[in-house]
């Protein structure tokens, strides 16, 4: 895992990378699993990939409409920093790492 940008508070904000496994990428019941994971993580998750902007983990019609296909490499991180403390931070990587392994294992296939 790598660190990733500095948030307004000054803390570094966590960051994953992952392949998306899914055969059809993130579209449909994929899509739905994974947005449903980064929703329970009560934490204001994005992803994005390169050369396109991030989008909002949480939000299906966002997540489809980025066209994450297999194979497809993102980044995964956390937006903002809620609550700047080690809790938060170890709670973010947490969520974060369960999300990146949710992406390469075929996501509901």
């Amino acid at each position: 895992m790598t660190e990733g940008a500095v948030s307004r508070k000054g803390v570094p904000l966590p960051v994953e990378k992952a392949v998306v496994a899914a055969p059809a990428g993130l579209h449909a019941r994929s899509a739905a699993v994974f947005v449903r994971a980064a929703t329970d993580t009560g934490l204001p998750v994005t992803i994005s990939k390169a050369g396109a902007a991030e989008v909002d983990a949480r939000s299906l019609l966002q997540v489809m409409g980025a066209d994450f296909a297999q194979g497809c490499e993102v980044e995964l991180s956390v937006s903002e920093v809620p609550l700047a403390d080690a809790q938060w931070l170890g709670r973010a990587k947490a969520a974060l790492r369960e999300l990146r392994d949710l992406l390469e294992s075929q996501v509901a296939g």
